[in-house]
């Protein structure tokens, strides 16, 4: 019975997609700029909002630190390096936020996630906003991998960490009729090789909160952020290998990042509070991201086998024989030739 239903609907759908396209598309956009510029001027002011950041003390984590502190919110940062957090929290709080409280944590943890929430909540009396940006790199090729169950700190800390925060927030989010910031990446729609479980995780994540999103409804504001490359940890060459251990790798990095253009912390952290103080349902940062996200959707032979051509250095040479790192080499003698900085 339900074969000629599903044959009426492909052919019927198809029609009125393409109608819905070249006729409503127009409209809705029309009406969706004018709710963008309502929201440009109506946009949530921060100041004295209680913040949970995870991931806080370095890269997008610390510069969103920086951005609310100067905006007077109330924070608790998070992240599971204890050093390098405490220094983020005085500098936040010398930034204008009227109290900082670093809170040593592992997200990939049920009871801590459960932890730094309750006391955020018992120490503020509310949480308005949660920001979920901890997160690790593996980088290697499926192929390569010896055990899988070193591969589990991706989807643990990228995925689960950010399901562990929201399941404890939310019904505080949901008093405070709040936000929930979830970092994710470019690598959630764009497939890159030697990411394939960072690609998985952030995909998930976008899934996740999207689904989210719909139950939520106005209760809880939901801003998927999809950065591209940022300068932070992991595009300085720190990554997680196929044996589960963190290291610095600068050469496996220019493979991977090449001549992309890094975008600071700093500016990045602008355009997601601009983005979450709108109440944007997402935002790609930098914006020609979303050219790359069509050219998948449309010519995705293309993007893949451009992708494979770029990073791969075939079966039987090293990586450091990729075209991205011979593209970086080239630039690079071009740029000291000139004087100019190198990537």
């Amino acid at each position: 019975m339900m074969d000629p239903v599903n044959k009426i609907i492909n052919l019927l759908f198809p029609l009125l997609t393409l109608y819905a396209l070249l006729v409503f598309y127009p409209t809705y956009q029309r009406l969706k700029s004018a709710v963008s510029i309502c929201r440009n001027l109506f946009s949530e002011n921060v100041s004295g909002r209680v913040v949970v950041i995870t991931g806080a003390a370095s890269g997008i984590g610390e510069a969103l630190a920086y951005e609310y502190g100067k905006r007077g919110a109330y924070l608790a940062l998070v992240d599971i390096r204890r050093e390098p957090l405490f220094h983020v929290a005085a500098l936040a709080e010398l930034y204008g936020s009227p109290e900082v409280m670093p809170l040593v944590a592992d997200v990939s943890k049920l009871e801590d996630c459960e932890r730094f929430i309750r006391t955020t909540v018992l120490h503020f009396g509310r949480l308005d906003h949660l920001v979920t940006n901890a997160g690790v790199a593996p980088l290697y090729l499926f192929e390569d991998i010896d055990d899988l169950s070193k591969a589990s700190p991706a989807m643990d800390i990228n995925f689960w960490g950010s399901v562990y925060c929201t399941f404890y927030a939310s019904p505080y989010l949901k008093k405070s009729r709040g936000r929930i910031v979830a970092v994710a990446s470019g690598c959630g729609y764009i497939a890159s090789p030697r990411l394939s479980f960072y690609c998985a995780s952030k995909a998930a994540l976008i899934a996740f909160y999207e689904t989210l999103r719909t139950e939520f409804g106005s209760e809880i504001g939901v801003t998927i952020v999809a950065p591209g490359v940022v300068d932070s940890e992991l595009s300085r060459g720190k990554f997680m290998t196929k044996d589960g251990e963190l290291v610095v790798d600068k050469e496996l990095r220019d493979v991977q990042v090449s001549v992309l253009p890094v975008e600071s912390a700093e500016r990045c952290a602008k355009a997601i509070m601009r983005s979450v103080c709108r109440g944007d349902r997402y935002l790609l940062e930098p914006g020609w991201i979303g050219c790359v996200i069509l050219w998948k959707v449309f010519c995705s032979e293309v993007t893949e086998s451009i992708a494979r051509w770029l990073l791969m250095a075939g079966s039987t040479l090293p990586v450091t024989e990729a075209p991205t790192k011979k593209i970086l080499d080239v630039a690079n003698a071009f740029r000291s030739f000139f004087s100019l900085p190198h990537y």
